[in-house]
């Protein structure tokens, strides 16, 4: 967190001397403490938050794809006059046991067309979905398990 801080305070002064580039140390440094104190961000959490950057970064990925298929499957049913589209309210639970893992769930089926997360009670989702064909795969979805491995359980 620090040198993040130090670059964006390099990247926002627009040039580089002495002056900027130690009171930028000396100010960075500053609000690095005042995290570690008060906030309980601490070194041990700022590493391991960075390694799992990598399988953040993967699951993006996975989830543009995700994204770019059932757009298209969307949009199959959109301009196939002969398809008709039968839409469903479908519950599942989730394995997810953290919080911040079942919202990055239901917030990635949201953003996958054809499908919207209605409610997250404990571990059971409520999920509409455009037609009956998209519910196929929601509980125990590779989403979720990738989910799994990001907050480190698998």
């Amino acid at each position: 967190m620090f040198f993040l801080l130090f670059g964006l305070w390099i990247l926002f002064n627009g040039q580089w001397t002495g002056e900027i580039a130690l009171t930028g140390l000396v100010v960075c440094g500053l609000i690095y403490v005042f995290c570690w104190k008060f906030l309980g961000y601490s070194p041990k959490t700022e590493w391991q938050l960075a390694r799992k950057v990598p399988r953040a970064i993967g699951y993006g990925f996975f989830l543009i794809g995700e994204v770019g298929k059932s757009c298209w499957q969307t949009i199959r049913f959109i301009w196939s006059p002969k398809v008709e589209v039968q839409p469903e309210i479908v519950s599942f639970h989730t394995k997810l046991k953290t919080d911040t893992g079942k919202v990055l769930l239901a917030n990635s089926i949201t953003l996958t067309p054809g499908t919207i997360t209605v409610d997250i009670r404990d571990d059971v989702m409520l999920v509409h979905c455009l037609d009956e064909s998209l519910d196929a795969g929601l509980e125990g979805s590779q989403m979720e398990e990738k989910i799994m491995k990001l907050e480190g359980g698998v």
